[in-house]
């Protein structure tokens, strides 16, 4: 043999021998997977057997017999409609026509399989859910009084507040379309709150939430809470023209306005505004603009007070009349507190949901001044016989926390500064009222 076949012979032997070994090593796992595969076994044999846990809980099932909107509710509408106001918020007839309005949305397929997994009534996840915006009481405290498991009605709140805000949006929370209805909204500050020319009335404030994970401090705002930013316009009758909800609680008013789509609308002309036009009384065209504080930047289209150091006798008329003006920005906030007191607490869900509590606060909040305005007046702040400010109820409740006042990079350009220069002298001579004067001296 020479040394050529001897060295094919040898690697023939290596590669059969590491064959052989391969062969054996698998052997050895697959021994070892069995042995894992029958001690498994083993446990589970030694196991007790559970007791099957019930799939619903008896006592939920008699919700027809002693549940809140089975039962109280309706001892309430027939006995005490007010007490029927204060348990969801609206009278019996607002409740039907949300009822009859969202029912399309809410209605579900029947499950013929389990008797026991019906679909909920619509009007009893309606009541779930006025009831929650009303007291912002838990789920789990919900569940013992309307008899629904507290995982259920998380669904349900989330579900019929989609389903209001996709049914009323488009008619109860838009912001006007055309110059006219701007128009109309500015005639209303001009005839209740002697201001003239203004579109609304803007502020923000802070809705407390449970710290969402993994977001730092994005949420931790200057009152040293975590929460997110409802910014909202409102018009001269305490509604919301506009609202935008979910900024991190670290921003101010200043960086909010600064970058949301409102201001980029009204300064670039992208909505129908007014064309200027002169005050009562005088022969200068004076732009369309929105009252705020001290926290936003001065422009032409958005009017502030004077900064409170050494003001002149002017500047503090012209600083009570803008705090008269834009006083029902508010008072809105006021209302909506006062009313759905879910926005008093910390809302313990993810920042979406509370994003759509929120937005469904204010549209019920419209739908209920448009409805009712009578109701809840004694909220509001009002001034007697001789223009004194009689304080609101909602003063005296636990309301939303004001936004940061921004000290430094506000800048205002000279336009703004001379357009609130003239509006100074106008409410000063022009457009006076007899108890300005007296006001500045209280």
């Amino acid at each position: 043999m020479d040394d050529q076949d001897r060295r094919i012979s040898m690697d023939f032997q290596q590669q059969h021998q590491n064959m052989i070994l391969l062969n054996q090593a698998m052997a050895l796992q697959v021994q070892g997977m069995n042995n894992v595969v029958n001690l498994v076994r083993m446990r589970r044999r030694r196991r007790p057997n559970r007791a099957r846990t019930m799939r619903t809980r008896p006592w939920l099932l008699r919700r027809a017999q002693f549940g809140y909107y089975e039962n109280l509710m309706r001892e309430l509408e027939a006995e005490d409609p007010s007490a029927y106001r204060g348990f969801v918020r609206c009278d019996p007839d607002m409740f039907r026509e949300i009822l009859e309005r969202i029912r399309p949305r809410l209605t579900r397929q029947h499950n013929n399989y389990n008797t026991h997994q019906r679909p909920l009534d619509e009007g009893l996840m309606l009541a779930i859910t006025m009831r929650y915006l009303a007291t912002g009481q838990s789920y789990r405290s919900l569940m013992y009084g309307f008899r629904v498991a507290h995982n259920t009605i998380c669904g349900v709140v989330k579900e019929v507040c989609q389903a209001i805000l996709d049914e009323y949006e488009d008619d109860i929370l838009s912001a006007p379309a055309t110059a006219q209805q701007w128009e109309d909204i500015a005639d209303q500050f001009a005839t209740r709150w002697n201001f003239h020319n203004v579109l609304g009335a803007l502020d923000g404030k802070h809705v407390a939430v449970v710290k969402p994970k993994n977001t730092g401090s994005l949420y931790y705002n200057y009152k040293k809470f975590t929460s997110i930013v409802l910014m909202a316009l409102v018009d001269a009758d305490y509604k919301f023209i506009w609202i935008d909800v979910g900024a991190h609680g670290c921003c101010s008013d200043a960086q909010l306005w600064n970058n949301c789509e409102l201001k980029d609308a009204i300064e670039n002309r992208l909505i129908d505004l007014p064309q200027p036009k002169p005050l009562p009384g005088d022969d200068q065209d004076m732009p369309y603009f929105i009252l705020a504080d001290d926290a936003f930047a001065l422009s032409e289209t958005l009017m502030k007070p004077f900064a409170h150091r050494q003001l002149s006798h002017d500047e503090r008329i012209f600083n009570y009349r803008v705090s008269r003006a834009r006083r029902v920005v508010e008072n809105a906030f006021g209302i909506l507190v006062n009313r759905f007191r879910c926005m008093a607490t910390s809302m313990c869900h993810d920042v979406s949901t509370s994003i759509l509590i929120t937005t469904t606060c204010c549209l019920l909040h419209n739908l209920f001044r448009v409805r009712y305005p009578v109701n809840h007046v004694e909220l509001l702040d009002r001034e007697d016989q001789d223009h004194n400010l009689v304080q609101g109820a909602w003063r005296q409740g636990v309301n939303m926390h004001d936004m940061e006042e921004v000290l430094r990079g506000n800048t205002s350009n000279k336009e703004a500064k001379a357009q609130r220069q003239l509006l100074k002298i106008y409410y000063n001579t022009v457009g006076a009222v007899h108890w300005q004067e007296r006001m500045i001296l209280q």
